[in-house]
């Protein structure tokens, strides 16, 4: 008998300002997934929160789209209904699909922040990436760096901060910056993604404008002491993780951004960004950082996939001549990374062994799998 296929909606586009971001990735996946052991939905979100699939999923992923009809939206047990107007619709104006996963492609908020896990978790149904708490933790990057210390991993220092604070009282905020912390430092708006918003600043007289920036895209901020120093750059290693309750770690990468950091424009801007895959690094600080990231993996209780970004320490000049260790600082975590075909994630799977296509095919299984395993789970007393 015949195996059935499994319907996958790859869901993308989104209110983020990470939406172009989530195109391309969803353009990749739909060209290198396995169509003899799928049946694949595209469904897209426009930029106002439009839910469109068939035809017009197809016009956004293009850039084509014109004004989309909202899609209703009603959960049932492991299916989504989707209800469209007559020109995406069947004959009997309804457009339902029954799918057996979901693959979320939705970069920054409102994909990867939890919210859209709620309602997948509402309709009962699988889906790829992490659950409500591991996405939320993994956007916030305050509530990240909390669960991050509880699990004694290493940080550079920083503050927590609301843009209230900044705002009913500059001067006193900069002072408690300027106390705790050494410049360089980066101030960044909490919950975004893709380096928007994010700055570094050099003395007291880039501060304001940061903060101002950081402002825009969030009530909660948080600065970062640079690492390195005012005269060198960190290095910027990534691991990329793959798993459920037993996750691993691929081999480390470095990127060697264009810009004095890596910023949104050297991330999608700019061919000059390098990535080195794997990083050169000695054994033990390969082994290190790979646990590293399958520490923070757990500690903000990820699933299915997530990179894990860190900062190391430069080698000045009077260490050449000694046996000094560089230290290793853990970044961040990302629960939904770039996901087109060249984006690092997976590029450093390809590097460790699972090329493009089979990374796919494992991260639906452990979504098929994470969702069996909470069957387990009772939620009434009846």
């Amino acid at each position: 008998m015949k195996k059935k296929k499994l319907r996958i909606g790859i869901l993308f586009g989104g209110r983020s300002g990470e939406h172009e971001v989530s195109l391309l990735s969803a353009a990749s996946i739909l060209k290198a997934i396995d169509k003899t052991k799928y049946e694949v939905v595209p469904i897209g979100i426009t930029k106002q929160g439009q839910w469109v699939t068939s035809g017009a999923a197809q016009q956004l992923l293009t850039g084509s789209a014109k004004p989309a009809p909202l899609l209703k939206k009603s959960a049932s047990s492991r299916s989504i209904q989707l209800s469209a107007s007559a020109d995406l619709a069947h004959q009997n104006g309804t457009l339902a699909q029954t799918l057996d996963v979901i693959f979320p492609v939705l970069h920054g908020t409102f994909g990867e922040d939890g919210t859209i896990q709620g309602l997948f978790e509402l309709a009962d149904i699988a889906y790829v990436g992490s659950g409500v708490l591991g996405s939320a933790t993994g956007m916030d990057k305050t509530a990240m760096k909390q669960l991050f210390a509880a699990a004694n991993l290493p940080q550079t220092p920083h503050l927590n901060l609301l843009r209230s604070d900044w705002h009913s009282d500059p001067k006193a905020t900069t002072k408690r910056i300027e106390k705790n912390l050494k410049y360089p430092v980066f101030v960044k708006p909490a919950n975004l993604g893709s380096s928007v918003g994010i700055s570094k600043v050099h003395n007291r007289a880039e501060l304001a404008p940061a903060m101002d920036l950081a402002c825009t895209f969030d009530r909660k901020l948080i600065v970062e002491q640079g690492v390195g120093g005012p005269n060198a750059k960190p290095r910027e290693l990534e691991v990329a993780v793959l798993g459920n309750d037993s996750p691993t770690a691929s081999v480390v990468g470095e990127i060697v951004p264009s810009a004095e950091f890596y910023d949104y424009d050297a991330k999608y801007h700019s061919d000059a960004s390098i990535p080195i895959i794997p990083a050169k690094l000695s054994r033990s600080e390969e082994k290190e950082i790979r646990k590293m990231a399958v520490q923070a993996f757990r500690a903000c209780d990820c699933a299915g996939l997530a990179r894990v970004d860190f900062l190391m320490e430069p080698q000045t000049k009077s260490q050449k001549g000694k046996k000094s260790k560089p230290r290793i600082y853990l970044n961040e975590i990302n629960t939904l990374p770039g996901f087109t075909s060249i984006s690092m994630y997976p590029k450093l799977w390809e590097a460790t062994g699972i090329p493009y296509k089979q990374l796919i095919d494992r991260l639906i299984e452990l979504a098929v799998e994470r969702h069996q395993e909470k069957q387990q789970t009772t939620f009434s007393r009846v």
